[in-house]
């Protein structure tokens, strides 16, 4: 062993206690940080949960574009108005689950289809997440995974019952529904970017270059449970 590796261990060995609590000491521990989780959790920016939520995608960090809609048998013509106002093909690829196939997007002068690489997506979120402005996304067989990562534009639906105000209770709230443990989960927050290369922000690097959110509000979720 060389001096400096022998030096930098004795000095590991010095800074460590003398003794190391035992595995119950260490459960108790963990038991009182669990049990006043409002002392460890971020506060939320608003007392609605809703707002906090769009708040946050919304903000700096995660920089979404939102709108909020009443009724999900709205959600074509409000796809549509965003791809009217940002230029973008009116062909999209669309989820294939019920909820949104059998919407009338005909109707609002949009054309589902089949490409989804380098295309407009349009699928559902599972869940929402207001602490991060997170979407949660899983997969099943009306939900391929690849929709989230292959489209240049993503548009993503979430429905305000569905959102949560922390990481953890998007876990407990899909065990009370008895969703079945997913293959794949994605936590979606904001485009995808990186700023590997000297700090620059590179928009699309690893999935969608734009996301855009439309919360179907129902004002029961307004406030904070």
């Amino acid at each position: 062993m060389s001096a400096a590796r022998e030096a930098i261990l004795k000095a590991v060995a010095k800074a460590l206690p003398p003794s190391r609590p035992d595995a119950a000491a260490i459960a108790a521990e963990a038991h009182a940080l669990l049990s006043e989780p409002q002392a460890i959790r971020p506060p939320l920016a608003n007392a609605g949960l809703v707002e906090s939520f769009v708040d946050k995608l919304a903000g700096s960090k995660v920089g979404a574009t939102v709108e909020r809609i009443p009724s999900i048998a709205l959600l074509p013509e409000a796809v549509a108005r965003h791809l009217a106002a940002r230029k973008l093909p009116v062909k999209i690829a669309l989820q294939p689950t019920p909820a949104l196939t059998a919407l009338d997007w005909g109707g609002a002068g949009l054309s589902p289809g089949e490409t989804v690489d380098g295309s407009v997506a349009v699928s559902m979120a599972r869940w929402g997440i207001a602490e991060t402005g997170s979407l949660a996304v899983h997969s099943a067989a009306d939900m391929p995974i690849l929709l989230n990562f292959l489209p240049a534009v993503h548009v993503i639906a979430v429905r305000a019952s569905t959102i949560v105000p922390y990481l953890e209770d998007y876990a407990d709230a899909a065990r009370k529904a008895g969703d079945p443990a997913p293959r794949n989960a994605c936590l979606i927050t904001g485009a995808s970017g990186t700023t590997d290369i000297e700090g620059n922000l590179v928009l699309g690097a690893h999935g969608p270059r734009e996301l855009h959110v439309i919360v179907i509000g129902d004002a029961s979720a307004e406030t904070r449970a």
